[in-house]
């Protein structure tokens, strides 16, 4: 699932040099810029599927398609900057996450845009509609904001007597509104108390999470590519805190968080590439629907438990996707 190996060759580039080199490429290559919100080795299992995809599609590095890609680095501020790069390098396409989207879509009302893993594309205005969504912008929607209701009740499953939880946020993202008012908004609805801990810097993480101790029942961690590039360090400030942590995506999971349920990264990637053929063969992104998950997963990380001091229902494991043990 981890194709380490292919992503060791770009990992350890530079984020400004693109991935994969073509010291040897001839002729004219459709070009595709790849804005990576967050880190190279962050985004690992996400790019790999999205290059394999690519390439099952026909699409190979060096003889058809050139791949320029930048890494943000969890900066929100990158990300016009690196629009604006592959305007002036008049790339074919620009695939991005929801996160960045909104820049692209500053930078550029022509060139083609495909987009994965954005929250509520049709409320932040990076669409007209999910059927229709006219202008250059397409893409995969992870639907963050109908996802609350449950994750807290899966929560509230493994901590029975629940009634403080922190959320976790980048508030210098503008992605994660709508999920924090769909948290709001829910939290109201079961009488539980917020606490927010909101950080713009990855060195703000573990301090704030150690403020939490004794001060919330569990910690809600917002999708936000800051958070998705620091996943590891959030588990183990958690663990250091005794905070049962509940996550947007498996790979929190597998890097020591308590519980996850969503959407699967690796295929929104996967689909992503297929929205990519699509438009260098001809098709018109206005006129490409959004895709809306069909199946959100739920993994969830025994060995957090027990370190947690936590007994995880039988039910709920029954209808578990994984179960780290």
């Amino acid at each position: 699932m981890k194709r380490r190996e292919f992503i060791a060759a770009l990992g350890g580039a530079a984020a400004s040099v693109p991935f994969p080199l073509r010291a040897q490429q001839t002729g004219k290559l459709r070009t595709i810029g790849f804005l990576g919100a967050g880190t190279a080795s962050a985004w690992s299992p996400w790019t790999s599927a999205f290059v394999q995809r690519l390439g099952e599609l026909g699409w190979t590095d060096g003889r058809n398609l050139a791949i320029e890609t930048r890494w943000a680095e969890g900066r929100n501020e990158r990300f016009a900057e690196i629009a604006t790069e592959f305007v002036r390098l008049k790339v074919d396409i620009i695939v991005t996450s929801g996160a960045a989207a909104q820049a692209a879509k500053r930078a550029t009302a022509t060139i083609p845009i495909v987009f994965m893993l954005a929250s509520d594309p049709v409320d932040t205005g990076l669409v007209a509609s999910l059927s229709r969504p006219g202008g250059n912008l397409t893409g995969l929607s992870n639907q963050s904001r109908d996802l609350v209701g449950k994750r807290l009740d899966l929560l509230r499953d493994v901590i029975p007597g629940l009634r403080r939880f922190a959320i976790l946020s980048n508030v210098g993202a503008a992605n994660g509104g709508a999920e924090m008012e769909a948290l709001q908004a829910a939290s109201r609805a079961l009488g539980l108390e917020i606490v927010t801990l909101g950080i713009r810097r990855d060195e703000e993480i573990a301090t704030g999470i150690e403020t939490l101790r004794g001060r919330a029942d569990a910690l809600y961690v917002v999708q936000d590519p800051l958070l998705i590039a620091n996943r590891a360090g959030i588990s183990t400030s958690a663990l250091g805190s005794r905070l049962p942590t509940m996550h947007p995506a498996r790979e929190f999971v597998q890097a020591g968080g308590l519980m996850s349920y969503g959407t699967n990264f690796p295929e929104n990637f996967r689909r992503a590439a297929d929205y990519a053929d699509k438009i260098l063969r001809g098709a018109t992104p206005g006129d490409l629907p959004v895709e809306q998950p069909t199946k959100f997963e739920l993994v969830v990380n025994l060995k957090a438990a027990k370190a947690l001091g936590i007994t995880v229902p039988a039910t709920l494991l029954a209808t578990a996707d994984e179960v780290i043990e």
